[in-house]
């Protein structure tokens, strides 16, 4: 089998969310606040690639990632550098990415303190279908309302830098040291491939694409750079196996997909793009 299901892992968050609709079913009243859908390989092997959706209600924490040589440096696979595909956002929802000016390390931390840093974050408006690459070491924050697919390296390495007075730890000393506080620019790094086909971003950690499938496409990955499928909107069929909206596919071989209904689908690899035999 070259395609296979991954299975959901819900993580219930502080800063989570009960209406899911119209992505995922609801959550009870009773039940507890859902910030993150994580998929995960059914045999619970360590892929380099983690697809997630977040639900917000309430401020993330200021964090920050560690790049590669620091996270194996603190004794980790990898680092972390991720991506927002942002599907919905209500009125005035923002996302922080970046600082409103260039911070010191010293600056950074007295900012952690004090809960300045919350002013100092770049707070930009969240705009459905607007897509951001963030790279390791950037300062960065997710307001309240906001509905998004992560694609990131697959490794649970968060540095909190400040987190609005809850009672969760925060790691200073690691954070500070591997921020990069300043400006960010959002880069539309999006381009047409082919017809239907967008690549959103390529020459970093890995590749997004999105693809319109109406029919039937064969995904030939490379050897050793498996795809992860996202379905956002529609069905996607391959192999007897099947994937609703909100459900993800791993493809590690030449797999036909076929969309009986028009389907919106995204589409996540390691390395550089690759030419027009990735997707047929």
């Amino acid at each position: 089998m070259s395609v296979t299901k991954l299975i959901t892992h819900r993580v219930d968050k502080v800063w989570g969310r009960r209406d899911l609709e119209p992505y995922f079913p609801d959550v009870p009243a009773s039940g507890e606040k859902l910030g993150e859908i994580w998929y995960q390989m059914p045999d619970g092997s360590d892929a380099e690639l983690l697809v997630k959706y977040l639900f917000t209600s309430e401020k993330l924490s200021v964090q920050v990632h560690p790049d590669d040589a620091a996270a194996q440096a603190a004794g980790h696979k990898r680092g972390k550098e991720e991506a927002w595909l942002i599907l919905d956002a209500k009125p005035g929802a923002t996302v922080g990415i970046g600082t409103v000016k260039k911070l010191s390390a010293d600056e950074l931390r007295a900012a952690a303190l004090d809960g300045s840093i919350e002013g100092l974050v770049d707070w930009k408006p969240a705009i459905p279908g607007q897509f951001i690459y963030s790279p390791a070491g950037t300062v960065h924050a997710i307001g309240p309302g906001v509905t998004l697919i992560e694609v990131q390296q697959n490794v649970d390495l968060t540095y909190r830098l400040y987190d609005y007075g809850r009672p969760r730890e925060l790691h200073l000393d690691a954070g500070v040291a591997v921020s990069d506080a300043r400006p960010f620019e959002i880069e539309d790094m999006s381009r047409e491939a082919a017809p239907g086909r967008t690549v959103l971003c390529e020459g970093r950690k890995f590749v997004v694409e999105r693809l319109a499938c109406d029919g039937t496409r064969t995904i030939s990955p490379e050897t050793g750079r498996p795809v992860w499928l996202t379905v956002i909107s529609g069905t996607a069929e391959a192999e007897d196996v099947r994937a609703e909206s909100g459900e993800v596919l791993y493809i590690d071989g030449a797999a036909q997909i076929h969309c009986p209904r028009r389907s919106d689908l995204l589409i996540a690899y390691e390395g550089a793009a690759t030419g027009p035999g990735l997707i047929a």
